[in-house]
Order: structure tokens, then C-alpha cells, then sequence
């Protein structure tokens, strides 16, 4: 069997620290939020994603206030709404018949998210959708589901939308997802005329910049109207959030997390001499394999696991055995 020398780096390039090292980045030019979001993508990390409110007290004692042009308090963080991102209520979209897709039936111009609250859906008699504040009370529709079969229940009591979501989950399947006309028309028998019902299509409204899923927010004002979907820190309010219009220009706050690389060289046995390592699908195959092991000896999950190639482009090198010299007895003539 030959032995192989080959190098792997376990960290790479991208290997995240502990969120404890996170170091956040005042810059002062002017930028509207896409360019502030593509200046900290090049330069660090991304936008700045606001964890708690040490974080918040953190970035109040960095600012620098005379600094900040035009008068201006506010710097963008990476808090955005994402106006399209309507999902169901029931995550698990393998209920679908195949060739389905996502199913809407809005009412014309909607949704418009008026005043900026309306995150939940309701279904008029007419089979058409609108979003609507999700505090206001309707009777729910629940579902059971079955592999591809289901049964629409209307519930009699009037809820809000998360109590009827709880509901529904409790007592039956889930609110309804409604995937297609037939379905419509199912749930347009249980609903008496004139009556609106919530079904499970909801908004899932602001996000981080860099996909943290943090659930902590800070608003000095809850964003009010369809054009405020980016935050700002309002450092004139002990750096409290605010919505703003997007193409608004601020000064804006990066992170960054410190990144540590190491290279450890090992040894592999090829068992097969048909079998060429370097080919790129066996490489990556054998990545997977190291960083399960790792992860199975109780390393971070989150380690970056890259191959480094040598000055010829190649990573892997047959290593070359090494003969041992053999000894002899001196001459007569050497004594």
C-alpha cells in the first residue's frame, strides 16, 4: 500500500471564533444601505447584527458623534424587512402534490403591508387574501393533514393570529395552507358571507443582514408605512432602531470576527492504485470524512476545512520512502 503526504487546512480561510470576539466597525461615509451592506461584505464581515443590549451599550460607547455628517444621529445596521418572504404556518412543504408550486391569491395591490403591520393573512368569502395586523381577531381555519389528503376545520371562537396558530397546532395539524383553488373553494364552504377567517400564511418580516436568526430588537418606534424596511441606530436615542427608506444616505456599522488558521500535514493510505486523489469529487469526498471526524471528537462545527496545493498545483505527493544506509566493517587498511 502507498503512503500519501497531503495537507489540509483546518480552519481555512472563513473559520469562525467564538461570537464573544466580535468586533463591530464605525464608518462614517455617507452610504445608502446597499452600499453600506456591499462596503462591510468586502471590507469585514457584513452589517452589523445586534445581538443583545451589550451589544447596544457596546456600539454607544464606540460612536463618535462629531464624526456623524449632515447632523445626522443614525447609522445602518443590518436589519431589514424582507416585504416577500410570505411562508405557511406548517414549514414542511413535502405535503405537496408533485408539480405544485407556492399558491397565492391576493386581492389586487395586496399585500401592501399598511402602516407597516401587517404580517398575517386572512381569507375573505370571496376566496381572496389580504394581509392584515396580526392582534386583530377572526375565527381561524385549521387543518388536518394525512400524507396528501386533509380536512379543513373551521373554529368557532375568534383568536388573533398566534392564538389561533397554537390552537390549531394543538388540537389538529397546523393552520391551513391552502395550495390551490380546490382548496379555496373547500374553505370558502365552512365561511359564511361577510365573514373574514385567518389561515397560516404570515410574514416573517425582519432579518439579519448575514442570516443570524436573532430574535432581539431595539425599536425607538416600530417602522410605520411600505417604504421604511432598512434600521438604523439612533445614537441620539442611546442607539434605539428606527426604520428608514433604504436609498436614505447614513454612516453604518460593520463586524468583523477574527480569523485563525492552521495547517496540519497527515498521512493517508491509498488502497487502490486506480484511484487518483487529487480528482475533485474524491477531494471533497474525502473533506466530509475529516471534518465528521473532527466534529465526532468534539470540535466546532463551524470549522472550514480546505485542501493547500503545492507549488504545482497538485495536493496530494506520493512520499518517497526512505532507505536506511547499511553499515560495513572497516578496511585493515582504515584501522
Amino acid at each position: 500500500m502507498d503512503k500519501l503526504l497531503l495537507s489540509i487546512v483546518v480552519s481555512g480561510l472563513c473559520a469562525v471564533s467564538s461570537p464573544a470576539e466580535r468586533r463591530y466597525h464605525f464608518v462614517y461615509d455617507l452610504k445608502n444601505m446597499t452600499e453600506a451592506q456591499r462596503h462591510c461584505r468586502e471590507t469585514y464581515s457584513d452589517l452589523a447584527t445586534i445581538r443583545d443590549m451589550e451589544d447596544v451599550n457596546t456600539l454607544n460607547t464606540m460612536v463618535h458623534s462629531s464624526q456623524m455628517v449632515d447632523d445626522s444621529s443614525q447609522a445602518w445596521i443590518g436589519l431589514y424587512d424582507d416585504v416577500d418572504s410570505w411562508r405557511w404556518s406548517l414549514s414542511n412543504t413535502s405535503f405537496y402534490k408533485p408539480g405544485e408550486t407556492e399558491f397565492r391569491r391576493w386581492w389586487p395591490d395586496i399585500p401592501n403591508n399598511f402602516y407597516g403591520e401587517e404580517y398575517c393573512t386572512y381569507m375573505y368569502t370571496d376566496g381572496y387574501w389580504n394581509d392584515y395586523p396580526c392582534n386583530e381577531r377572526f375565527k381561524p381555519v385549521c387543518f388536518d393533514v394525512r400524507g396528501l389528503n386533509e380536512t379543513f376545520v373551521l373554529i368557532k371562537n375568534t383568536m388573533t393570529w398566534t392564538e389561533a396558530q397554537s390552537y390549531c397546532r394543538e388540537h389538529h395539524t397546523d393552520l391551513a395552507s391552502v395550495r390551490n383553488m380546490e382548496e379555496i373553494q373547500k374553505v370558502q364552504k365552512l365561511v359564511t358571507s361577510g365573514q373574514y377567517v385567518w389561515i397560516g400564511l404570515f410574514r416573517d418580516g425582519w432579518k439579519w443582514s448575514d442570516g443570524s436568526d436573532s430574535s432581539f430588537r431595539n425599536w425607538k418606534t416600530r417602522p410605520t408605512g411600505v417604504s421604511k424596511t432598512c434600521a438604523a441606530a439612533d445614537f441620539s436615542a442611546n442607539g434605539q432602531w428606527e426604520g428608514l427608506n433604504c436609498d436614505v444616505m447614513r454612516a453604518f456599522i460593520c463586524y468583523s470576527v477574527p480569523v485563525s488558521m492552521q495547517v496540519i500535514k497527515v498521512r493517508v493510505q491509498n488502497n487502490s492504485s486506480s484511484l487518483d486523489l487529487n480528482d475533485a469529487v474524491v477531494m471533497e469526498n474525502l473533506l466530509k470524512k475529516l471534518k465528521q471526524r473532527l466534529k465526532d471528537q468534539g470540535l466546532n462545527d463551524d470549522i472550514k476545512l480546505s485542501w493547500k496545493k503545492q507549488s504545482d498545483g497538485k495536493v496530494f505527493h506520493k512520499e518517497e520512502k526512505k532507505t536506511k544506509k547499511k553499515e560495513t566493517c572497516p578496511n585493515k587498511d582504515e584501522l
